[in-house]
């Protein structure tokens, strides 16, 4: 061996007599205290984000006081009553009842222009739709039978989530925004509601269907009766409406009447159709068809003492979704049947139902007060909806009194709910000034009536009631302006915190990396500590002012956070004069990271720009594609010049190829048409897309495995291996969906639970495989992947070195000292071993992702893949690896996780969503699942919903690792010096880019918090921003500590 060569072994020290046995450990402790500090400096970025996104959450997402108060019997609200001599619960609380009992049918998502004919519907179509005409039965008996039915539109308040209809259906209060993530799992109403006053009545209320109402009203209901049902399989149409109908028709027979009093019946069928298929499908039909069948049934059972209704609690968009606040997805319908005689129409104009939902619609919540003294109850404390006039005109239109009576009951118990919740909340008088005066002129036109000769005619007592009905909405309007009050002081501390862990993430990203020096125990737990007693005394003393102690962990929490971010503050500026990064000029790449960010972030104060945010990612992504080409057409390097060139080519060839799957939010139209369904108003896959998912099971491993090589002896497997099991889990995800299809299309009518049973099966296999058996081979190959590096050649900025047998780097050769082309390629295998190795856990995460996805989304997520691969060769070349300037040779860690980032982003709509409520798919929470299980259905929807994200945060670590020479062997393996760094640097990075779209999402909604589109537009892409943001916080913690294995194969996780 020559004798410089043995020089450099001892002093590297690889040599026994190199250094003693302590000095020989002290690297390796060096580099896991290294990791650790890492490790730990990520936990807390996520802690401060989980934090900020609390504080700001507390502020802007709506609460409202719920009074505990509740309507008695006894005691009317009307100012001239006298309490105790009202009417009794026999005969009626504050009115006269007019029905005995009542059938209350839910069918979930009805639709208002489902009720109406094709022969007189306004939006006229070139093919009638399927849901035409499939439940006529409401539209004809409003028609035939004026005087016994009557058919109106049912507006619902948004979020459109069927938890928050059913407690304005029942308390009829507004709801705020905050409830809908409560859709999953429902709380109990405490607030005064329909069944509660039929419970404290005596009434006996039987409950069938969606299991919702178990857990909003526990221990309501008969329960040697009811039969409730799991309500968010979407993929079962059938159990739910089935078990309804078997239980209901009993009870209505003359033997079971006496049983109950009020029957409550919700069907989920039409809901979960428009889910699955759409409403334009064959499905919605027959399910329309089956409900039909079922009130016609039900009608002719009824006895003249029973009231029916039927309802929609929401509608649905073209795509059958719902939870936002569009025309369809707000548009339901309400129809109340009796053959009593006893509904009229005010004039003859009113007679026909209204041929669309924009005539004559009334809001759901005055649902609540009409039940209520149709019953004979009283009306529930927190009331804010009106009576429906078709309920208590009378058959021939003129009993205005009876109508302007139950507006006085109703706008009275309004009028005293107003007055306790001003004291409760302290507000001042003049709140509610304009109600007020209506109020008096409502009263003084009541009494004025009442004074006048006896049997005044009708139209002053019209008068009367509208004048009530003016009180009732102006009141309304209040409400919902006092209840959009958002808790600024609390969203200020939310973007304060955000700021600071933006502050830490950038002080570490922007290349001072000594920021870590404080996670070292003392220093860093000591700032965090005094911070957060001084927060502690601040907050105590201001809530001691207040008389509230709910201060005090607030303040704690905020003071660690500025405790820690002013200690690395101070240590930041006593370097800052002295730090060459801050005069080093950065490289363009690094100036375009900073513009994309930036653009893409300043953009969200525009609706326009957030609507169509992902044309915007498609120029973003292809000016890069375009500058990668022209910096490779610059360069002046023969050798590789035709890969150079060639991976910006495929790189922008793929990003227009993703362009073409699209799903269109409502706000897109007309100029946007779906393709990521068979059509613009269906929920499932074409055929054609059914079987892309097949041709990519053998393409995408052949262009993965050529990427990655995987031939050499650094490998974690042979090649064909890699291969042959990408596209086995390929195919049978493949399979699955096919399956799917079939079961959609009734391909197999004969054995459809057979056909549900293998697909479940098959779905749990795979995940198990990809999820548990995956990870695991990969520590496996991990810690068995060969040590000894082959023979050859591989570049390193810009120079060919050689590589002997022990894996020493040679002095630098030309070009045409290059060894042959088999040489050249097995060493291009072992200058990837790392990559190598650590892409086999992406994969398997990939495989898993790939299930959640429908056809089109794993066309989109396929498309990903190769993207990230491509661009890990572009970054990878010398022509963007190396610069003169000391951090160009590093930009790779600024431009390459932001454009993973923005690859994310734009593949999260590419895969089927939108920054909207309604394009969750919840189907996915069902894929391998019979039944919610927490909490893998809300895992499973999550990975389906920022599955792009999720594989483009397990691809940093390639950024580090991809074509990384390998190192020879040593007795003490450890990272080589400055890995963590850049590993650090490029995870960071790429958190940064989610925290600054987060913050800056936080920021508009705050300043545009009054915006006509707030819920619309703004809430939902902060929504979206920040829980992607936490699952990249997430997903990095991962990647880390997979990575550090990678590098050292032999390390064995101590620190965990």
């Amino acid at each position: 061996m020559p004798a410089n060569d043995h020089g450099k072994r001892i002093k590297a020290g690889s040599s026994p007599q190199g250094r003693t046995g302590h000095d020989a450990d002290l690297p390796e402790r060096r580099g896991k205290w290294e990791h650790a500090r890492l490790l730990t400096f990520l936990t807390w970025i996520f802690l401060i984000h989980a934090a900020g996104i609390y504080f700001f959450t507390r502020g802007f997402l709506l609460t409202r006081l719920v009074l505990d108060h509740h309507s008695e019997c006894h005691v009317s609200p009307r100012p001239d009553a006298v309490h105790g001599r009202e009417h009794d619960a026999r005969t009626g609380c504050w009115h006269p009842k007019t029905f005995d009992k009542a059938v209350i049918l839910i069918v979930d998502a009805l639709r208002y222009d489902f009720t109406v004919p094709s022969s007189v519907a306004a939006d006229r179509h070139e093919r009638r739709p399927h849901y035409r005409d499939a439940i006529p039965v409401l539209y004809q008996t409003a028609v035939d039978q004026p005087h016994q039915a009557f058919l109106v539109p049912f507006i619902a308040d948004p979020p459109t989530t069927t938890l928050q209809r059913l407690k304005g259906l029942t308390t009829g209060t507004l709801p705020t925004f905050i409830d809908a993530g409560s859709n999953f799992a429902g709380t109990a109403i405490d607030e005064d509601n329909l069944v509660a006053q039929l419970r404290g009545a005596g009434r006996r209320v039987v409950h069938l269907g969606d299991d919702t109402w178990q857990a909003l009203f526990p221990a309501a209901f008969e329960a040697n009766l009811s039969r409730p049902y799991d309500s968010l399989n979407v993929w079962d149409l059938h159990t739910v409406d089935n078990g309804v109908t078997e239980h209901l028709l009993p009870l209505l027979h003359p033997s079971n009447t006496s049983r109950w009093d009020v029957v409550v019946g919700h069907f989920l069928g039409v809901d979960h159709a428009g889910h699955r298929y759409g409403p334009d499908h064959a499905a919605m039909a027959a399910k329309l068809r089956q409900m039909d069948g079922v009130l016609r049934q039900t009608i002719a059972a009824l006895d003249p003492s029973t009231l029916l209704v039927v309802m929609g609690d929401h509608g649905m968009d073209v795509k059958g979704d719902h939870g936002g606040e569009s025309d369809d997805e707000v548009q339901a319908a309400l129809w109340m049947f009796s053959k009593k005689a006893v509904f009229g129409r005010s004039s003859a104009a009113r007679m026909l139902p209204p041929a669309t939902a924009r005539e004559r619609a009334v809001w759901q919540i005055d649902l609540v007060p009409t039940l209520a003294l149709l019953l004979g109850l009283p009306i529930p404390f927190n009331n804010l909806g009106a009576p429906i006039e078709e309920a208590f005109i009378g058959r021939d239109g003129d009993d205005w009194r009876n109508v302007a009576t139950v507006n006085r009951l109703t706008a009275a118990q309004i009028k005293r709910y107003q007055h306790e919740y001003r004291r409760t909340r302290g507000m001042p008088n003049d709140t509610l000034s304009r109600p007020a005066l209506l109020w008096d002129y409502a009263e003084r036109t009541w009494d004025d009536v009442r004074r006048a000769s006896p049997g005044p005619p009708a139209r002053p007592w019209r008068e009367a009631a509208m004048a009530f009905r003016a009180y009732e909405a102006a009141n309304l309007s209040v409400c919902k302006e006092l209840w959009a009050r958002f808790d600024v002081p609390s969203m200020i501390e939310g973007i304060l915190v955000l700021l600071a862990g933006l502050f830490l993430i950038t002080a570490y990203v922007s290349g001072h990396s000594d920021v870590l020096g404080r996670m070292t125990g003392t220093a860093w737990a000591g700032g965090v500590v005094q911070g957060a007693v001084a927060g502690s005394l601040i907050a105590g003393g201001v809530g001691g002012v207040e008389g509230s102690s709910s201060r005090v962990p607030v303040g704690a929490v905020l003071g660690g956070i500025a405790g820690d971010v002013m200690g690395r503050a101070v240590d930041l500026g006593r370097r800052i004069a002295a730090a060459p990064w801050l005069t080093a000029r950065p490289s363009p790449w690094t100036w375009l990271a900073l513009l994309f960010t930036i653009s893409q972030s300043i953009g969200f104060a525009s609706n326009s720009y957030t609507i169509w945010e992902d044309e915007i990612l498609l120029f973003f992504i292809s000016t890069f594609g375009v500058l990668a080409l022209v910096h490779s057409l610059r360069q002046r390097r023969a050798t590789g010049r035709y890969s150079d060139v060639y991976q910006p080519l495929v790189f922008q060839l793929l990003t227009r190829l993703a362009s073409l799957s699209r799903l269109c939010r409502e706000e897109q139209m007309p100029r946007c048409r779906s393709t990521y369904y068979a059509s613009s108003s269906s929920s499932t896959s074409a055929l054609w897309q059914v079987l892309l998912p097949f041709v990519l099971a053998f393409v995408i491993p052949a262009v993965v495995t050529r990427y990655a090589g995987g031939s050499g002896e650094g490998a974690v497997a042979p090649r064909w291996v890699m291969r042959a099991g990408l596209s086995l889990g390929m195919l049978l995800t493949a399979v699955f969906w096919t399956m799917d299809a079939a079961d959609d299309a009734g391909w197999w009518a004969a054995r459809p639970g057979l056909l549900k049973t293998l697909r479940m099966g098959l779905a749990r296999g795979i995940l198990g495989v990809a999820l548990v058996a995956g990870p695991v081979a990969f520590v496996w190959a991990m810690a068995r992947a060969g040590t000894k590096p082959g023979s050859g050649t591989y570049n390193t900025n810009g120079e060919t070195m050689s590589l002997s047998s022990s894996g020493e780097e040679g002095a630098s050769s030309s070009p045409s000292a290059t060894a042959t082309a088999a040489a050249a390629a097995t060493a291009n295998d072992n200058a990837n071993a790392h990559g190598t190795r650590y892409l086999l856990l992406p994969l398997t995460i990939f495989v898993a992702l790939l299930l959640l996805q429908k056809p089109m989304g794993q066309v989109s997520l396929c498309i990903l893949l190769v993207q990230i691969l491509s661009l890990l060769e572009i970054l990878s070349t010398p022509a963007s690896s190396s610069s003169s300037s000391p951090l160009g040779h590093q930009s790779r860690l600024i431009i390459g996780p932001v454009m993973l980032g923005q690859l994310g982003q734009y593949h999260f709509f590419k895969t089927g969503h939108q920054a909207t409520l309604s394009s969750i798919q919840w189907e996915a929470a069902f894929i391998p699942l019979a039944a919610i299980r927490y909490p893998w259905s809300a895992l499973l929807v999550l990975a389906n919903t920022f599955a792009a994200q999720i594989l483009c945060a397990l691809a940093l670590p390639l950024l580090v690792l991809w074509r990384r020479p390998r190192r020879r062997r040593r007795r003490r393996r450890r990272p080589a010096p400055g890995q963590e760094r850049e590993l650090g640097r490029a995870m960071l990075a790429y958190v940064a880019y989610q925290a600054v779209l987060q913050l800056a999402t936080t920021l508009c909604a705050a300043w545009l918090r009054r915006h006509l589109m707030l819920y619309r537009i703004f809430s939902p892409r902060w929504i979206f921003a920040s829980a992607a943001l936490l699952v990249a916080d997430l997903v990095v913690l991962v990647a880390v500590a997979v990575a550090v294995a990678v590098e050292d194969r032999r390390w064995r996780w101590r620190w965990l």
